[in-house]
């Protein structure tokens, strides 16, 4: 969901904008600021909580406090938008366990280094999340025909799975794209190696490069030092398999 300004959003209730949550009537205002809770900031808040199921992602979209928002859900008048509150968090929260049931099945891609060097990816999955996903979204087939009982020790571990969905979720509404991060790594190791010549001398930074090459040639080919009978970690195959038998 994109940013957007939640003074000039439409003030239709949420019940309209989504379809799910109820309407519900903002929390009156003393005053009107420009960077108050007006009725249709708080309409907009709410519809952002129910698409993140996070109070603090939901307040950096309407440009609020977090600050702000929990004082204005304690207000005297806010029963209707407390109730919308928990409405949106209910749908939040549905949310956040399909991206973690999306996980679970299609796992997560991971990037993979050599060398320093980010060469890759790959995709690892969680048989564990995706277990407990089966058992209490498809019960029938996978739980008896009923939610698998929690005991006090699988409430908490439910509720501490929840709370790290939440924080992944947060952090992927902050999360720049991979070409981004690449060409910020790009400029810095730029900057790196300016710095590092400016202090070489010439011969040195020929070395430097031959160096590059070589390592850049054992990337490519595979070199593995256990298999070169001229480096200190060889492992003779032969003797290993003698001194097994």
């Amino acid at each position: 969901m994109a940013d957007h300004d939640p003074d000039t959003a439409p003030t239709q209730h949420p019940q309209t904008a989504r379809g799910t949550l109820p309407a519900f009537t903002p929390v009156p205002r003393a005053k009107e600021r420009s960077n108050g809770w007006k009725p249709q900031v708080q309409r907009a808040f709410i519809e952002a909580l129910a698409d993140t199921g996070s109070v603090a992602s939901a307040c950096r979209q309407v440009g609020r406090a977090e600050v702000g928002a929990y004082l204005l859900r304690r207000h005297p008048e806010a029963a209707s938008f407390r109730a919308a509150w928990q409405a949106a968090l209910d749908l939040g929260m549905q949310r956040i366990e399909d991206v973690a049931m999306d996980r679970a099945l299609n796992g997560v891609e991971v990037p993979v280094y050599s060398y320093g060097k980010l060469v890759g990816s790959r995709r690892v999955h969680n048989d564990r999340l995706l277990m407990f996903m089966l058992r209490n979204r498809a019960p029938e087939r996978f739980a008896g025909g009923r939610p698998k009982a929690l005991n006090a020790i699988g409430r908490m571990e439910k509720k501490r799975l929840k709370a790290k969905w939440r924080r992944q979720w947060e952090k992927e509404q902050r999360r720049t794209s991979p070409a981004e991060v690449r060409a910020s790594i790009a400029r810095k190791v730029a900057v790196f190696r300016q710095q590092m010549e400016a202090q070489l001398s010439p011969r040195t930074l020929a070395a430097y490069a031959e160096f590059e090459r070589l390592r850049d040639a054992d990337i490519a080919r595979g070199y593995k030092a256990s298999d070169d009978p001229e480096h200190p970690l060889y492992v003779d195959r032969g003797e290993a398999d003698q001194s097994e038998g």
